[in-house]
């Protein structure tokens, strides 16, 4: 390792699936990731992410289906022998082992046996790349979680694979430690240009990190875009509300009128007659106290009476909860509330046109 840099993969997944006796676990994935992409798979426990994971891994071996790593073939090839980095939530460090040590074991293993001065020499480089220089000679039993986690990071790339792969790596880590090392990835992943895969349920880690996000649901793929797409343009109710806060309303659209009995909506250029739901994100959402003439607003304006059930003080901003007049619950976030809404107020939600997203309803 002449320096701490190197190029990434090409995944290719072709109709895996996979099935625990009667239970299908993953159906049908397929899905293609560039070299040197950081791609998340997301999704709540049991949707599949976990497995995919270890398919490629080769921990687990399809049912059917094809992985592929640039051209080659590894559906059949043993995860010893696939040259791929896995970082797991547990670590999965040697307590009995200095950090240098617990670093240097996977090239210890690789044949042709690498000589000590090869291996010293990487080994600094990967302490120097995730900062734990100064922690060669101590157990990996004295570091704090973060600590270990860096440690782990560095044994999964020291031997530069093209691919490396993460399972909830900060799941055990409070929130302020887990935002810190999600720079360190960040940086890491800049710096090395490898391929990353990274399993997360947490939607702001996936916001964070991402490239490209994978949502998945059940087994398979929901949708697949940058945080961005995913975030400002969710296809179906599952992606909209499981990658952040979301308020959903439901009606017909009928000669580009969104019909709802829960307020006034503006016209949508979708001329498509169908029964359909409109979707706003909270932060969107402005909140008018009182009385509100609906009679004056214009067609790029929506407005939904509600009654304030809930202000909640949430540092940046104040999450404003409320019910409509049919009984749905929605919510907005906003700043500089706090003290003009009380709980049972009359108010209004409004919010651009523009903001609104459709959503068809037959994929909910």
């Amino acid at each position: 390792m002449s320096s701490v840099s190197q190029s990434g993969a090409a995944i290719r997944l072709r109709g895996l699936g996979k099935s625990y006796k009667s239970l299908q676990v993953l159906r049908d994935v397929n899905l293609d990731i560039a070299p040197g992409e950081f791609v998340t798979l997301l999704g709540p426990s049991g949707s599949g992410k976990t497995t995919t994971l270890n398919l490629i891994a080769g921990f687990l071996a399809p049912d059917h289906g094809q992985i592929f790593l640039d051209d080659k073939d590894l559906t059949a090839i043993p995860a010893y022998k696939r040259g791929i980095g896995v970082v797991f939530q547990n670590y999965a460090l040697f307590p009995h082992m200095t950090v240098a040590e617990n670093i240097a074991y996977p090239l210890q293993q690789r044949k042709p046996r690498m000589s000590r001065d090869t291996i010293s020499s990487r080994v600094a480089q990967v302490l120097k790349l995730v900062h734990m220089g100064d922690y060669a000679e101590r157990r990996t039993d004295q570091l704090s979680g973060g600590q270990q986690q860096r440690v782990a990071l560095a044994r999964a790339v020291v031997f530069e694979p093209k691919l490396l792969l993460l399972d909830e790596p900060l799941g055990a880590l409070d929130k302020r430690l887990r935002e810190s090392l999600q720079m360190e990835l960040r940086r890491i992943h800049r710096e090395l240009g490898v391929t990353i895969i990274f399993v997360t349920h947490d939607q702001d880690e996936a916001l964070t990190l991402s490239d490209r996000i994978v949502v998945f649901r059940q087994g398979s793929i929901e949708q697949i875009g940058t945080p961005e797409e995913l975030y400002d343009h969710p296809r179906t109710e599952f992606a909209a509300t499981f990658l952040g806060d979301s308020n959903i309303f439901e009606g017909t659209l009928a000669q580009g009128r969104f019909n709802c009995a829960d307020g006034h909506f503006a016209p949508i250029a979708d001329q498509a007659d169908r029964p359909i739901k409109l979707m706003v994100r909270p932060e969107k959402v402005s909140v008018v106290p009182g009385p509100f003439d609906m009679s004056a607003l214009n067609l790029t304006t929506c407005a939904v009476p509600v009654t304030i059930e809930d202000v909640v003080f949430a540092g940046a901003s104040v999450r404003v909860e409320a019910v409509t007049a049919s009984g749905l619950k929605v919510m907005a976030r906003c700043t500089g509330l706090e003290h003009a809404l009380s709980v049972g107020d009359k108010a209004h939600f409004v919010w651009a046109a523009d903001s609104s997203r459709l959503i068809d309803r037959t994929t909910p």
